[in-house]
């Protein structure tokens, strides 16, 4: 059956902010797909078909990722990008969704769960980043020089995609040129690392211990066992910090769960949203 996608940008909370959504007139549940850093919908691209078959589903590109918008007056702070996601979603006329977040995005979904307890039905973590502190003083300070986009971009471009993609896929025969150019073609322009820069200056760090404990939406953790990111220790933490919350651990993977085992993450995803 051919897939029906409306794509576009909204703007909410002063920046535009693209979406892909994904109908399912026989389903009255929405899942909300949040990727990780420097990524884009376009890293759920094997689960959503999947997810599709059973619900509605929205996929959002985080500011600055993807396609949505590098604005210089943004606050690029995982407050602000919770709130801009719950404005979507009221714009869009979603109530109590289900979120889904993968690595940072996971970071997000729980900064929306900490601000509106009432928000969303339940929420599965993917490889969520979690107790990263916010960046040093001289990083931030630095951060203010006169070009210092252009070392970013330089930073990322010595680290090339393919070499990042190794360090987060298990199974390496999994990276194409399919693959490559998804995750390199956000960044072919230089207002994504004014945008990055600004980043480092905004992003707080993860959520306290304090406040993860007072998040009583029920959570399911997915980890891959060779998470080289974000480290299976994290999702026993988080497991243990997040009083309502199941961690499943799935073998031979790393940290793009989304495309290195979609079907096993899909099955796991249904099963958790269908039970009491």
């Amino acid at each position: 059956m051919e897939q029906t996608i409306f794509s576009g940008n909204q703007t909410v909370n002063g920046i535009e902010v693209y979406y892909e959504r994904y109908p399912n007139p026989s389903s009255n549940q929405t899942i909300v797909l949040l990727h990780g850093f420097l990524s884009s919908t376009f890293s759920f691209r094997r689960l959503i078909p999947l997810l599709n078959q059973t619900y509605q589903v929205i996929s959002v590109d985080l500011p600055p990722f993807g396609k949505s918008g590098k604005s210089h007056h943004f606050i690029y702070s995982y407050k602000n990008i919770a709130n801009t996601v719950v404005a979507l979603m009221e714009e869009l006329s979603i109530e109590h969704p289900i979120l889904i977040g993968h690595s940072m995005g996971g970071q997000i979904v729980m900064n929306i769960l900490k601000l509106r307890p009432d928000f969303a039905e339940k929420a599965i973590l993917l490889c969520s980043s979690g107790y990263l502190k916010r960046s040093n003083l001289p990083l931030i300070f630095t951060s203010y020089i006169p070009y210092f986009h252009l070392y970013v971009k330089f930073w990322l471009a010595r680290s090339g995609v393919r070499k990042n993609l190794q360090q987060v896929v298990h199974d390496q025969s999994l990276i194409n040129d399919e693959m490559l150019y998804g995750y390199l073609q956000p960044f072919l322009e230089d207002e994504i690392f004014i945008a990055l820069t600004k980043m480092i200056r905004h992003r707080e760090g993860d959520l306290s211990v304090e406040d993860l404990r007072k998040i009583d939406t029920k959570c399911l953790l997915i980890w891959g066992e060779h998470d080289k990111v974000v480290p299976l220790s994290v999702g026993k933490r988080l497991n243990k910090d997040l009083p309502n919350s199941n961690l499943i651990v799935l073998d031979d993977t790393g940290h793009l769960v989304p495309e290195e085992r979609p079907e096993e993450v899909y099955e796991m995803i249904k099963s958790f949203i269908e039970s009491a």
